[in-house]
């Protein structure tokens, strides 16, 4: 494992509050919400008192996300149906140094990936280049095979829905917080990691969220198009809707590029964070390697959901959900690539999350286009109950 980053003591150390521009920061180290052009989310440290405008949901909830749930910085975007962006931001990009963290930074924005892989998956079955209720084995013949697993028996929809019972490859990887963190991983090694474990369940039979899916989706992206993942998401999502601080990083590339909060890693609740910024994030794919903002992701999301990016035909059935089982959080259902959550003020969220070493991202979206994403800069959680309260500011939000 590499060292740690800082000491407990200089966490809790640093002080955090909330103010709005153009007023420049009385200290470098004050946690710092900010109103500007677009939306970030952040912060885990003590805060002291500061204004906030009446009824100003986001920034109290940045600071108690910094102050009472330990998160180095939290950054968010809020996006109103008719396009203009918020971002806040409060904590600090750097435990070391006490930089204060950027508005709209950059952020891996983990397992947000999936719903890229499967917008992509939907053009092509649009252009009918792929089917969803065919199998795997038409697009891979003969790659998806173990104990109990056969690519002839399991669907592109079943895929990307978490319905094909496959085993996920993430906790046979090693160790990708410590001494493997810079080693770089193929796809076939994810996706045989996988299979070398026996089928959870036959397929559709039930639900069980697994990276080894994604990996199979990116898989049918190059196979189909001819062209890297990569290439296809950025010509496809990315360069298409204008997508400016947001990429797929190359093969090798371990940096976060443009302004951005450094990101930390607790082995547990409680234990100490860990710098995780710079990590070679290969193993997640198509599963979980882009890097992105609060504000892209809104943009994102709301395209998406707005029609944009998919036919009417693609997008109902990428909406069309399964129940979870309780094995995300309370009320979550899956479609294909996108999560829907029922919002404490009625009506549903749409969108995602993700979480990697360094950095935890929620994403909601309403029927009406009103769009928040909200990041903190550690992951695992540093108190229990983080998690739960980055979703609940999302919810908060929304329902403002």
């Amino acid at each position: 494992m590499t060292r740690l980053s800082d000491r407990p003591s200089a966490l809790s150390s640093r002080l955090a509050g909330a103010r709005f521009a153009p007023r420049r920061p009385r200290r470098a180290l004050a946690v710092a919400a900010v109103v500007s052009t677009a939306l970030a989310v952040g912060a885990t440290l003590p805060a002291t008192a500061a204004p906030h405008r009446p009824q100003d949901t986001v920034g109290q909830g940045l600071v108690h996300l910094v102050r009472d749930d330990q998160y180095p910085a939290a950054l968010a975007a809020t996006t109103e149906p008719d396009g203009r962006t918020r971002n806040q931001v409060a904590g600090v990009a750097d435990l070391r140094t006490g930089a204060k963290a950027p508005l709209n930074g950059r952020v891996r924005a983990g397992s947000n990936t999936k719903t890229f892989t499967a917008t992509v998956v939907l053009q092509l079955v649009g252009e009918g280049k792929v089917g969803l209720d065919e199998p795997v084995e038409r697009y891979l013949p003969g790659l998806v095979r173990g104990e109990g697993i056969d690519g002839r028996n399991i669907t592109v929809r079943q895929i990307l829905q978490h319905t094909s019972g496959l085993p996920d490859y993430v906790p046979y990887l090693g160790d990708i917080t410590g001494s493997e963190r810079h080693a770089y991983v193929q796809p076939r090694t994810t996706l045989d990691l996988g299979l070398a474990h026996g089928a959870l369940f036959a397929p559709g039979a039930g639900w069980e969220y697994s990276n080894t899916n994604y990996t199979i989706a990116g898989l049918i992206i190059e196979k189909v198009t001819g062209r890297p993942l990569a290439e296809e998401i950025t010509r496809r999502i990315i360069d298409r809707i204008g997508l400016r601080h947001t990429t797929f990083p190359g093969v090798g590339d371990e940096r976060i590029p443009g302004p951005h909060p450094r990101g930390y890693y607790a082995a547990k609740v409680g234990a100490p964070l860990q710098d995780m910024t710079e990590l070679d994030p290969s193993w997640g794919w198509a599963a979980g390697q882009i890097i992105s903002t609060p504000a892209d992701l809104n943009r994102f999301f709301t395209a998406l959901l707005g029609g944009e990016l998919l036919a009417p035909a693609q997008l109902a059935e990428m909406r069309t959900t399964v129940p979870t089982g309780g094995k995300l959080w309370a009320g979550a259902r899956y479609g294909l690539g996108l999560i829907s959550t029922p919002l404490t003020c009625g009506g549903l969220a749409w969108g995602h999350g993700g979480d990697i070493p360094g950095y935890q991202t929620s994403v909601g979206v309403t029927e009406r286009g009103r769009a928040v994403s909200v990041a903190v800069t550690a992951d695992r959680h540093t108190v229990k109950q983080g998690p739960g309260d980055v979703r609940a500011l999302v919810d908060s939000a929304l329902c403002r």
